[in-house]
């Protein structure tokens, strides 16, 4: 039997080790042949073998890229616990439980009560709507869930969007490419990307479309299979185009929805879309909704305050 196994890594060497000794670990353990071609790796063998020989390297895999490294003794380590019934996953080698992902500079956790139920509704849901102030961790953290369930192997893409209200949608008229056009747009996405992965990692995700950052509008006509996708700015997005992006999730695909409903920049004729989506949605099995709160606020601590004190002048305006 023959099983191919693509490689969403640009640190192979560290994979497979020096002289590929991880690799002699599990064809030792597994009495399997394994043949690297580029970022494919062909596992032949005995059935249950290959099944198992393929399960430690995807665990390889999830602890390199949550970690940065991967040792001989973590190799090993997998290896016996493949063989042991009792196997949960390599988180088993993790102990903190509130742990998103390992990023290029260390751990990402979610820190606020809110977080947590923010964490916690993405496990149980499909969908996710994540409201909240400026600072509360949205789009990081969301960009955090897609990054660790690709590194997972729990999705073969991740597709990011925003909607460019400033430009009106229309890009044409603004020089360059493409990219070129949306970059100033998705600054915030790119920080939190830079963040958690390495540049080169960065670079061949995005090189190799495994990571794609796009307009809103060009979510049109799409269907994503075995994707996780992050709509950021959703409060500027309209109802329909709401609706489109929600209606581009494929099987085993994944959807954050992050936005603040304060910061509304569509012109008055037009409704947000996440203003409306609440009551829509909000009894559909498979959508979860977590709303933060200026508690949650983890910038500097003038930044809640700051968010209180306009939200208690919103509220005398309103009286």
């Amino acid at each position: 039997m023959e099983k191919i196994l693509k490689l969403k890594t640009s640190n192979i060497v560290a994979l497979l080790g020096v002289g590929d000794s991880n690799l002699k670990l599990i064809e030792k353990a597994y009495l399997v042949k394994l043949v690297v071609r580029g970022n494919i790796i062909k596992i032949n063998g005995e059935q249950s073998a290959v099944e198992k020989a393929k399960e430690v390297l995807h665990e390889m895999l999830t602890t390199l890229g949550s970690r940065g490294d991967l040792t001989k003794n973590d190799v090993q380590k997998l290896i016996s616990l493949i063989k042991s019934p009792s196997l949960t996953n390599s988180e088993n080698l993790l102990d903190d439980e509130d742990v998103i992902f390992y990023g290029n500079r260390g751990s990402i956790t979610s820190k606020t009560d809110g977080q947590k139920k923010y964490a916690k509704l993405l496990g149980e849901n499909d969908v996710v709507f994540s409201i909240g102030p400026a600072g509360t961790g949205k789009t990081f953290l969301a960009v955090a869930f897609a990054i660790a369930a690709l590194k997972n192997h729990e999705v073969d893409q991740i597709v990011l969007c925003r909607p460019a209200v400033e430009a009106g949608e229309s890009l044409g008229f603004l020089p360059g490419d493409l990219m070129e056009k949306v970059d100033p747009y998705f600054a915030p996405l790119y920080d939190a990307l830079g963040f958690m992965l390495s540049e080169k990692d960065l670079r061949y995700l995005l090189n190799d479309n495994i990571i794609e950052i796009i307009p809103l509008a060009y979510m049109r006509g799409r269907t994503l299979d075995n994707a996780f996708m992050i709509l950021d700015e959703a409060q500027n997005a309209t109802i329909m185009q709401m609706k489109m992006f929600l209606t581009r999730l494929g099987n085993h695909s994944k959807a954050i929805v992050t936005g603040d409903i304060t910061q509304i920049d569509l012109q008055r004729r037009k409704s947000s879309g996440l203003v409306q989506v609440v009551d829509i949605l909000k009894n559909v099995e498979g959508i979860g909704f977590a709303t933060l709160k200026d508690k949650d606020v983890v910038r500097h601590p003038l930044v809640r305050k700051i968010i209180h004190a306009y939200d208690n002048h919103q509220k005398l305006k309103t009286q």
